[in-house]
């Protein structure tokens, strides 16, 4: 006896490979398949339509199948309201909760579809609706939805679950929409299709690089830079403190180590003891980095240190004199660390959400470890390019599942300089 459900796919399900996928994990997962409904779009702006009825052999392995379809795009096609069930405990959710993807999500509650707030991998689903305060919170007499407060679903980390949070279990009554791939892949962002490539043409790739960050900041949106070290040590430090000046970046989100040889190379000309335009061996060079930190803290902070006129450079410099919000996470590996560095993993994190929640477009610039950490906390619909001369970076990142992201496989000292040169001749 088998078991079966109906399941939808729509947009252009064609193009973006979903149909295709969701047809290979029916079958790898050894389920079987018919096409009930087919609507294609016959114009390249069309979207299509597909309705699939998916049999197994029994519910718990027919479940496995929808969850794993669920994750790709496909919906049920008779969708209930979410189960809900509160967290026992504070940091404890209740067994079976939906671990959200970084793809736009809806949870069905009261027969209405809510979109998902702050959208991001790995994450439980709260619903809050004002119809279900205690009495306490409505001793007023109030009706609960006077104010014109509606429910409202938003993801949490499971370390800020409080206990009583009605989260969602299961998969019934969400609905996931990956980012699709229409024919039509023109404009300043259609580039950002292209996966991961070492041969792309540098020049032009960086030109399309160029006009995406314009026409981003042209609709009103922000751009965040993460950045490593190998960024200083490879001599593109001033020309991306001119992308921070210029307002090209909004925000930089780094760790202790960037910030240390930016100010190093302020400080002392040095970077990791090393003159970046000669290559020469400072003599003494190797303790230039944890001089620097030893300035810093007697300052107080980056920003103090830029008021007394310690710090007159660099990218750090720029992100303070302009007002550039930074976010220094720190590790286990850090010197000093610099008195700015968040120190508290779980802080860190937070900080590292907050900044990446308000960003529109992102540039991973060389550092595999920072990339990953901000690139899971991005929804899918942000646009993400990752450059790195070691092509397993750009690649783990997308294997993380920032698939959104696009690739360019390059020397960062070749790269910023390029990109700089670009935006500036343009804006000139």
């Amino acid at each position: 006896m088998t078991v079966s459900r109906e399941v939808e796919l729509s947009g252009h399900i064609i193009d973006s490979g979903m149909m295709q996928a969701c047809f290979g994990i029916v079958m790898d997962m050894g389920g079987s398949f018919s096409v009930e409904e087919f609507d294609i779009g016959r114009h390249k702006d069309d979207e299509s339509y597909a309705r699939l009825l998916v049999e197994a052999d029994d519910p718990a392995h027919l479940q496995s199948i929808v969850h794993e379809l669920h994750q790709n795009g496909a919906n049920p096609a008779d969708p209930k309201d979410a189960t809900l069930e509160p967290a026992p405990a504070d940091q404890v959710v209740p067994h079976g909760f939906y671990s959200t993807t970084n793809h736009p999500t809806y949870v069905r509650y009261d027969g209405e579809w809510i979109g998902v707030e702050n959208i991001e991998m790995d994450c439980a689903v709260v619903v809050e609706d004002p119809a279900e305060r205690s009495s306490a919170d409505r001793s007023s007499g109030q009706s609960p939805r006077e104010d014109g407060e509606s429910p409202k679903a938003y993801t949490k980390v499971l370390n800020a679950v409080e206990e009583g949070d009605r989260i969602v279990t299961g998969d019934t009554g969400i609905k996931v929409e990956p980012p699709e791939r229409p024919r039509d892949s023109g404009g300043a962002f259609g580039f950002m299709q292209g996966g991961v490539s070492s041969e792309r043409p540098s020049e032009s790739t960086i030109e399309k690089i160029a006009t995406a960050i314009r026409e981003t900041k042209k609709e009103g949106g922000k751009v965040l830079a993460v950045c490593g070290p190998a960024l200083i040590h490879s001599g593109a430090r001033e020309e991306l403190a001119q992308l921070v000046r210029e307002g090209y970046v909004d925000m930089l989100s780094a760790g202790n180590g960037f910030a240390v040889h930016d100010i190093e190379r302020d400080l002392y000309g040095t970077s990791l003891g090393v003159d970046t335009e000669t290559l020469d061996h400072a003599r003494h060079g190797h303790k230039h980095h944890i001089y620097t930190i030893s300035e810093v803290i007697r300052e107080g902070s980056i920003p103090e240190a830029v008021e007394s006129g310690t710090i007159e450079s660099g990218v750090m410099y720029e992100c303070v004199e302009n007002d550039r919000p930074f976010v220094l996470a720190g590790s286990i590996r850090d010197d000093g660390p610099l008195p700015d560095t968040i120190t508290d993993a779980v802080e860190a994190q937070n900080a590292i959400r907050e900044q990446a929640h308000e960003a529109d477009m992102v540039l991973m610039l060389s550092t595999l470890l920072h990339s990953v950490a901000v690139g899971n906390c991005l929804p899918s619909t942000t646009r993400v390019v990752c450059v790195d001369i070691n092509p397993a970076t750009v690649t783990q990142l997308l294997d993380r599942g920032s698939a959104q992201a696009v690739g360019m496989v390059t020397d960062i000292g070749t790269f910023v300089p390029m990109l700089a040169d670009k935006l500036v001749e343009t804006a000139e």
